[in-house]
């Protein structure tokens, strides 16, 4: 009988070693090419009985951060700060994040990124579709929220109904402003008006977060006692606005009531644990918040909303 030869470790690297090198001296496969940083374009998670769907509709890098954040500190304050948390000061990533909330009775999207395409792909991307969207809610009125709801071919979600607050429809009605009246405007009268403390459907109820806008609006999720906050702009930043909630952001409106807007609602997310979809936080815009020293730490989700 045949034996197979043993082979020691030492034998099958000299073996390799051994292997005959493509004539040219190149590798005999070709390099794969560079495809540039990339990630995925949804996260979805479960709320209770809520399926909620963080949608990335865009990123981009943003130079002199300092021109926007923390506007009452000094460039070494900021600096140091920027230091500790690993990030540069040059530079900064935005991201850019509408959330789909499927309840069991109705799929409410909330905010609609930049342009029609953009949200429209990234719900196609989370096997969703345009026509399937019952509800929209605006969080508020700037361009990166409203953009996806209107263009020259007509409104993007031609079975929904439209939500946003009251104080906030009436402060954009009363200006001039080319945003509103090309992507707003031609819905109004399909518009529902609510304040805070209302509830846009079962277990999604209005939080007033005024300051980042007149009426900027927060909501939270409810569902089999789990809870989520949607905090769209209340906070802009993990580390500029999250931790240092007290630092100025150029475009809070109202600079004074966004930064109490912020210590409460980062208080209250610390003290009941309670995880929040910040609009521009790190992708996938999830995370939970907790007390450190004046301010606050974001901790990004990992796993706890997937069980």
């Amino acid at each position: 009988m045949l034996h197979a030869p043993s082979l020691s470790r030492r034998h099958l690297l000299l073996g390799a070693a051994a292997l005959p090198i493509a004539a040219s001296g190149s590798s005999a496969f070709a390099a794969a090419d560079m495809l540039g940083v990339g990630g995925t374009k949804y996260n979805r998670m479960k709320i209770g009985g809520f399926e909620v769907t963080t949608l990335l509709v865009g990123s981009r890098p943003v130079e002199n951060p300092k021109s926007i954040f923390g506007l009452n500190v000094g460039d070494d304050e900021f600096a140091e700060v920027s230091r500790l948390a690993k990030i540069p000061t040059d530079v900064a990533q935005f991201f850019f994040t509408p959330t789909v909330v499927n309840t069991g009775s109705e799929l409410i999207l909330f905010d609609t990124g930049l342009n029609p395409a953009g949200i429209t792909d990234a719900l196609t991307q989370a096997g969703y579709s345009a026509d399937q969207v019952d509800k929209v809610v605006i969080t508020h009125m700037h361009g990166d929220h409203i953009g996806g709801l209107y263009s020259e071919a007509g409104e993007t979600f031609n079975n929904a109904s439209y939500v946003t607050g009251f104080a906030e429809f009436d402060f954009w009605n009363g200006q001039e402003n080319e945003r509103f009246e090309g992507k707003v405007r031609p819905l109004a009268e399909k518009f529902s008006m609510i304040g805070d403390g209302d509830a846009v459907a079962s277990g999604v109820t209005a939080m007033a977060a005024f300051g980042h806008t007149p009426g900027h609006m927060a909501y939270m999720l409810e569902s089999d006692g789990a809870q989520l906050v949607l905090g769209a702009d209340f906070a802009n930043h993990y580390i500029w606005s999250v931790a240092h909630p007290d630092w100025e952001v150029k475009f809070d409106r109202d600079k004074a009531a966004a930064a109490a807007t912020r210590r409460r609602m980062l208080g209250m997310m610390a003290a009941d644990d309670v995880p929040f979809v910040g609009y521009h936080m790190p992708w996938p815009g999830v995370g939970y918040v907790e007390t450190r020293g004046d301010g606050f730490h974001y901790i990004p989700a990992s796993y706890q909303l997937m069980l």
